[in-house]
């Protein structure tokens, strides 16, 4: 009788470990699904992204879009040449950063490396981040001071669309990117 208890309760024991495997797989293979569509919009989002700003590989062609020189050039970051109207607008839009990121290339002139979106923070205060956007999936840096007298506290995302970054898309510095 002893046994068949024991053999009874390792048998539920075993049923109920099974149930709870079988709800785990199933989890797990949801969140992948999720993460896989997750990563298929974030990689629609670039490919607009890229679509929309290839023509400013032309420096000219930023120029006539109303980019201008923002300052000097930033190892691990490039120069940022802002769209005044960009900036002063709070919406976010994949298809217009608001600033484009250029280093010299070897033999003159300057090569697009990244894009740029930044937003305003609504309050100015460094201790909330309750207006944090995000694109491409990703939260903005900040919210942070401005870099420069006169900009507002505000968050940015730098994105390596074309130049390669070793430690990532979104990652900021971007070793591939020098001044010289």
């Amino acid at each position: 009788m002893r046994r068949k208890t024991i053999l009874l309760l390792l048998l539920g024991a075993f049923a109920a470990g099974a149930v709870w495997l079988s709800t785990v797989a199933a989890a797990s293979s949801a969140a992948d699904t999720d993460r896989g569509r997750a990563r298929s919009f974030t990689e629609q989002q670039l490919q607009v992204a890229k679509a929309a700003t290839a023509r400013f590989n032309s420096f000219d062609q930023a120029l006539a879009a109303g980019y201008v020189l923002g300052g000097r050039c930033f190892p691990g970051d490039g120069a940022h040449y802002p769209n005044p109207a960009l900036v002063a607008d709070p919406a976010v839009d994949v298809e217009r950063p608001e600033l484009l990121v250029y280093a010299p290339k070897q033999g003159g002139g300057l090569k697009l490396v990244a894009l740029e979106y930044q937003k305003v923070d609504a309050d100015q205060n460094l201790a909330t981040d309750g207006d944090r956007p995000y694109l491409f999936g990703v939260p903005f840096d900040g919210p942070m001071p401005g870099h420069f007298p006169g900009q507002p506290v505000h968050y940015d995302l730098h994105v390596f669309l074309y130049e390669l970054n070793p430690s990532g898309i979104f990652v900021l510095p971007n070793p591939n990117v020098t001044c010289s």
